[in-house]
């Protein structure tokens, strides 16, 4: 059983007495059960050790905006339900998701607030990565300058209840990178843990970029050029491996960040205009 260390300063639940267990009867029979402190303390402890950025420590499922428009509203309101939804449904449900959309859309607000929900919630152990930060770790565990070797790095990643990847295909593959990520979401798979993927790209494999044109037009290339699918990013088996372990959530919209900029900047403009005109008559 955990308990709290000898010195530690605390509030004695009252429920428990500080055991992290409570008697509950059932039934006419007499049933220990842990206590709601118990969660609420390993959430907290969880989260501290979730990896969570930050500027994203703010991101809850209550405060994602939806949109001023219909067709944003209604994209962002529905990712906002399947988020909760899947939040409620875990464990039974232990399907990933992987949020698609473009850069300000809310994909990484999402995935955070939903792993922050299933740690208050439900006490499961979380993980966030971003996709290049990760690849970068592997990478540096190469140097004999590092002490953390390479497994070592992975083990959490691999093993984890729930772990957020942020931003996969942010980093094109090579053979190296894509023998790395795969070999991680095929363990991931085969031992039914959870991933939560966000990305910038379309939902495509590499054989959907060109659907309309002669591969070998001048008009194929320039749209290959210019439209770069998840599928081209990371890999036709990887893609296809991610619609297994998860399931889609499409949001569509304008960058919030620059429109949250551009309100800014409005509310801010005339302000410095009256501060110059109050100069001038000084």
């Amino acid at each position: 059983m955990e308990g709290h260390h000898i010195g530690e300063s605390i509030d004695m639940c009252p429920m428990c007495d500080g055991t992290g267990w409570r008697i509950v009867f059932r039934s006419g029979d007499r049933e220990a059960v842990r206590c709601e402190c118990y969660f609420r303390n390993r959430g907290e402890r969880l989260l501290a050790v979730a990896g969570i950025p930050p500027r994203y420590r703010h991101c809850e499922l209550d405060n994602f905006e939806c949109g001023s428009d219909h067709t944003t509203e209604k994209s962002t309101a529905w990712a906002r339900w399947l988020a909760g939804r899947f939040v409620e449904e875990y464990p039974v449900d232990k399907t990933g998701l992987l949020f698609v959309g473009t850069v300000g859309t809310g994909k990484t607000h999402l995935a955070t607030a939903v792993v922050k929900a299933l740690i208050r919630e439900k006490g499961i152990h979380c993980l966030f990565y971003d996709y290049r930060e990760l690849l970068k770790r592997i990478r540096y565990s190469y140097s004999p300058a590092v002490q953390a070797s390479e497994m070592e790095i992975l083990s959490p990643v691999l093993n984890v209840e729930v772990l957020v990847l942020d931003e996969i295909g942010a980093e094109r593959s090579t053979e190296w990178v894509f023998d790395t990520v795969n070999y991680i979401l095929n363990r991931r798979y085969s031992d039914d843990k959870t991933t939560i993927i966000t990305t910038n790209y379309p939902d495509r494999d590499e054989r959907e970029r060109v659907p309309n044109h002669d591969p070998q037009s001048a008009e194929a290339a320039k749209h290959a050029a210019e439209s770069e699918t998840l599928g081209d990013r990371i890999g036709q088996r990887m893609w296809s491996r991610l619609h297994e372990m998860c399931r889609k959530v499409e949001i569509e919209g304008p960058d919030y960040r620059q429109s949250k900029k551009a309100r800014f900047q409005t509310r801010t403009g005339p302000a410095r205009l009256s501060l110059r005109k109050s100069s001038s008559r000084d």
